[in-house]
């Protein structure tokens, strides 16, 4: 059998956004019930299971054609629509965020999981940039996407295509799961050390005042130092790294996603590797880690370099949740958003432990850290690999 080129609309079962906010207000979100997806939780190609929305049992009754089933798709209607994710049986049963469309696919046609990686790629992600409508805020509606022309090979080789390419994703996903596991290792560190104030040795040493003897007060701005090296556009050098808040994951700390400096106009500022970065917009975002090459970053993050090897404890300190909400509550309040105050940032207490302790933290740190990196490189590798495999299995250039 042919290959042949076949229309999205042609191939779906059901094409439909989610209820519009005639439909659910937000005075009906819950603490619990049905998870929602929104165009922020489509991450990568995945579902995000932090930080999501909920509706309770009447409203999921009330709005049950909103929902969706392992093999559907969704994408993202407003905003950045390259976004399309894969709905697995972890994600049964949840509901269509008004800004996005889901996407229900006649399986006895296509194999969805093919379609997904089509609908992922370069390409048909740059279509999608070009048919969007508004400037501001770019949107699709269900007739544009139904538009979307795909390649189709048989079913059996397009199972095969897909096979090939989950295989990297596969291996993404298990680097992901190790570097999460990672990342709350050195959290539950943290805490027991400098929160909890259990570290070794502690049985023996007094606290007075709050503070373990040998140990001191100090405050952020004493222990790191705020680099503010502004670059223009004009300076930098072609396809330099650059790190906008649209890079930076919520609650991890390893930087692994950019693009290309030339490509933004605006003025950035410097970083080195292994500068830390903190996204100052919106701080309960909770956007903040290190970076794992050198670059520029946009202005609305500060750029931390640490002082006296206290890398791991700055890191640490700046990524718990309680400075993210201190910085949150000690914002400067924006036109339109709130933003991080470095004036009080720096202000914030922390604790400096004697020296055998400071270092035995931040030897482990670092190799937490270091294992984290190696593991960030290895994913972005893969999914690069991943992308460039795609066009050559489409255009036939590989068989399967």
């Amino acid at each position: 059998m042919s290959w042949k080129t076949v229309k999205l609309g042609n191939i779906a079962t059901c094409i439909q956004p989610g209820p519009f906010g005639s439909q659910l207000h937000n005075s009906d979100y819950s603490e619990s019930g049905t998870p929602i997806i929104m165009p922020k939780d489509m991450i990568d190609g995945k579902i995000s299971h932090s930080n999501l929305i909920f509706v309770g049992e009447e409203h999921t009754k009330r709005l049950c054609r909103h929902q969706v089933h392992a093999g559907n798709l969704m994408v993202a209607r407003k905003g950045d629509v390259r976004k399309c994710v894969f709905i697995t049986e972890n994600e049964e049963g949840w509901m269509t965020g008004s800004d996005c469309l889901k996407v229900a696919l006649n399986e006895g046609t296509c194999y969805p999981r093919f379609i997904y990686y089509q609908l992922r790629s370069p390409f048909i992600g740059r279509w999608l940039e070009k048919i969007s409508i508004g400037a501001t805020m770019p949107s699709i509606n269900t007739g544009l996407l139904s538009s979307i022309e795909l390649i189709l090979p048989p079913l059996k080789e397009q199972k095969q295509i897909a096979d090939i390419l989950s295989a990297y994703d596969n291996l993404i996903e298990n680097n992901q799961k190790q570097i999460k596991l990672l990342e709350e290792a050195a959290q539950r560190l943290y805490k027991e050390w400098f929160v909890d104030l259990r570290f070794p040795g502690h049985e023996n040493t007094p606290i007075v005042d709050g503070v373990p003897e040998g140990w001191k007060k100090d405050n952020l701005g004493g222990i790191c130092e705020l680099k503010k090296d502004t670059v223009s556009s004009g300076q930098v050098s072609r396809g330099m790294p650059y790190i906008g808040l649209e890079h930076m994951p919520r609650v991890d700390f390893c930087l692994s996603s950019w693009g290309k400096a030339d490509d933004v106009t605006s003025n950035k500022y410097k970083y080195a590797e292994n500068d830390i970065i903190f996204g100052k917009i919106r701080p309960y975002f909770h956007k903040v880690g290190f970076a794992i090459n050198s670059g520029v970053v946009s202005t609305d993050s500060f750029v931390m370099k640490a002082n006296d090897e206290l890398w791991g404890l700055l890191l640490m300190t700046v990524f718990d949740k309680a400075f993210v909400d201190y910085t949150y509550k000690t914002c400067k309040e924006g036109a339109k958003m709130p933003r991080a105050d470095w004036k009080q940032m720096e202000k914030y207490e922390l604790l400096i432990p004697e020296r055998s302790i400071r270092e035995n933290f931040e030897e482990i740190v670092w190799n937490i850290t270091r294992r984290i990196k190696s593991l960030a490189i290895q994913t972005r590798s893969l999914a690069e690999a991943r992308d460039r495999l795609l066009p050559k299995l489409m255009n036939r250039e590989i068989e399967v």
